[in-house]
């Protein structure tokens, strides 16, 4: 790999992430280069932020033809992904925990959802979606047993606090949190809360705003 900063901004890596998925759609498409200009529009910014984040990356091949769709999705891939397949849990199968597992599964080589755990008899002990459900009891151990680094947690938010000592305790280096409380970890555990309440909320303020306005 090339010798890139480990202090990438954290937006940064998720601008990456969405270019990554561009590119991608244009390789299928048969693109085989793109100007920073068409890459900003797509993602409603400008060619100057793009040609930054890529900078920031040690990517500079920006030639007459524009980037190379192809060199530049190995490019970021080797900034994004783990050399190894990383393993995922999810906390909580049901409505959201399953939409959630079917969405992601099959997507991306590098990160594979291996396993769920609620405490529902119902789910427990089942194949759901082709992931074992186990009970929470079993969490630590099986989080051992599959190698587990990342949990999805998508159980009722009244329960999310309770969750936090045993995510610690099992070794966990990354949590996606969807309930809508909030949570903090110890330094080493990286956690990123998303709040679909505050996110659609966002959403409708903007579209108020668009009509008064207008």
């Amino acid at each position: 790999m090339s010798n890139v900063p480990n202090n990438i901004p954290e937006k940064t890596i998720e601008r990456l992430s969405e270019y990554r998925r561009t590119l991608l759609s244009c390789h299928e498409q048969g693109i085989t280069h793109i100007f920073s200009h068409i890459l900003a529009g797509i993602h409603g910014i400008t060619a100057v932020q793009v040609r930054r984040d890529l900078m920031l990356i040690g990517f500079s091949s920006d030639t007459k033809k524009g980037y190379d769709v192809e060199v530049l999705i190995d490019f970021i891939s080797e900034i994004l992904d783990n050399p190894n397949v990383v393993n995922i849990g999810v906390i909580g199968i049901g409505n959201l925990g399953q939409a959630l597992t079917k969405y992601f599964n099959g997507r991306r080589s590098k990160l594979s959802i291996v396993a769920s755990f609620d405490v529902d008899p119902d789910k427990v002990g089942k194949i759901i979606d082709g992931i074992p459900c186990y009970d929470m009891s079993e969490f630590e151990n099986k989080v051992a047993e599959h190698d587990i680094k990342i949990v999805i947690l998508s159980s009722p938010t009244d329960v999310a606090s309770e969750l936090v000592l045993p995510i610690i305790n099992a070794g966990i280096k990354g949590v996606l949190n969807f309930t809508s409380k909030p949570l903090n970890f110890p330094r080493g555990i990286f956690v990123e809360n998303y709040d679909i309440t505050t996110v659609l909320e966002k959403v409708a303020y903007f579209v108020k705003e668009n009509e008064e306005n207008s």
